[in-house]
């Protein structure tokens, strides 16, 4: 018997108790070991859940009991969450979290802890939610020199870039019914600029390219300036408009942005509509790889924590599989980034052809031009001296 330990129970933590309690017989067979819940760290006592009785609200309590094996945080930042992990891995504690900023700001610090204390630290659901998709990146393209990855990484912002596509609706009607049907926050910010994609995408930088990303050097570009012109650009030109992180090895150095892209519909990615997410991999050998289903939910990440969880369990003497150092990755600037571009802007198409050369045209959707350049740079844009209204990144 294997004793876990949950530390937050919000909705994923929450998620994760009731299966574990729920389909404990499967569990039992898939780890080849019974799993017992035996705490859930939480502020106050849960009266109405039914994992009350293992309710504690000191979490030196798990920290000091010796049979707890391993420890489920899903509490989520880097307040709380970073100094009980820190200590969970201290303990000897094995540990599964969710928690992409986590990962994101301290994930080599944290895995070379778990290393030196022989225990590990597994994140699955910290990119993809649902989605299986760090385990097979990790384990199965070792064959292959990694060009790329990229993806839809954030069911808030793709469920929006939808509507406005497909159903019409302006950005803010758009974003209003994504919190109507609790798709979106209150305070939507991670979501719309680009923050959470940013940091799924420095996850995923880390482990295919091995140096660390740090989020605070990524440039995150979101979906607020995104309007229901370039939706009709988009649907004119028979491309999808979504919000993509990209990492992108470009000799020794790494590309490593967000952006809302123009998305040719012959590329693997332009399906992926709706809250669903998505990975892509280009690889030497492989060619291109897609990960796609729930990138969110309760049910569905609690999904892959627990496939961490029984990963861990059948393997406990195992060293830790996925890391990558501390040593910051060498970055070029996305300026130089070199792309077909979408432009939308209300200057003569005479002048706009004079700057930048031949440029493929749009039907005008109301006030505005809309059109695609020649392979350049967002530099080479911006050194045109043109007042360009909305300037997004091609992918065809």
């Amino acid at each position: 018997m294997k004793k876990l330990a949950i530390l937050g129970p919000g909705v994923v933590g929450g998620s994760c108790a009731e299966i574990l309690l729920r389909d404990a017989d499967l569990l039992e067979r898939n780890a080849g070991e019974q799993l017992e819940l035996s705490y859930v760290l939480a502020r106050r006592a849960l009266p109405d859940r039914p994992y009350k009785d293992k309710v504690v609200t000191d979490f030196s309590v798990i920290e000091h009991d010796a049979d707890v094996f391993l420890v489920i945080e899903t509490i989520g930042g880097c307040g709380a969450a970073l100094e009980y992990v820190r200590r969970a891995l201290a303990a000897g504690k094995h540990v599964v979290t969710a928690n992409k900023q986590l990962i994101a700001e301290h994930g080599a610090e944290l895995l070379a802890l778990a290393k030196a204390n022989g225990v590990s630290l597994l994140f699955e659901a910290s990119v993809g939610g649902g989605i299986p998709v760090l385990h097979p990146l990790s384990q199965c393209l070792g064959a292959n020199e990694i060009y790329e990855v990229r993806g839809i990484l954030n069911g808030t912002t793709n469920f929006i870039l939808t509507q406005m596509l497909e159903h019409g609706q302006s950005y803010e009607a758009a974003l209003r019914d994504a919190q109507t049907r609790g798709y979106a926050e209150q305070d939507p910010t991670a979501d719309v600029e680009g923050i959470d994609a940013g940091r799924k995408v420095c996850i995923l930088a880390d482990m295919m390219f091995g140096k660390n990303v740090d989020p605070s050097r990524v440039r995150m570009t979101g979906i607020s300036a995104i309007t229901a012109a370039d939706a009709a650009f988009a649907e004119a030109a028979g491309m999808k408009l979504r919000l993509l992180g990209r990492a992108v090895r470009q000799g020794q150095s790494l590309t490593v942005f967000v952006s809302p892209h123009f998305i040719a519909g012959t590329q693997p990615l332009a399906p992926v509509s709706g809250v669903l997410n998505a990975v892509e991999v280009l690889g030497s050998s492989v060619g291109a790889v897609l990960f796609s289903g729930p990138g969110a939910g309760g049910p569905a990440t609690a999904s892959a924590v627990l496939a961490d969880v029984i990963d861990i369990v059948r393997n406990p003497g195992r060293v830790q599989p996925v890391s990558w150092p501390a040593e910051p990755a060498a970055l070029c600037d996305p300026e130089e980034f070199e792309s077909l571009f979408f432009f939308r802007t209300r200057l003569p198409k005479e002048a706009c052809e004079q700057a930048l050369g031949p440029v493929r045209w749009l039907p005008d959707a109301g006030a505005f031009h809309g059109g695609f350049t020649q392979k350049t740079t967002r530099r080479a844009l911006r050194a045109s001296g043109l007042a360009l209204d909305a300037v997004w990144p091609v992918l065809a």
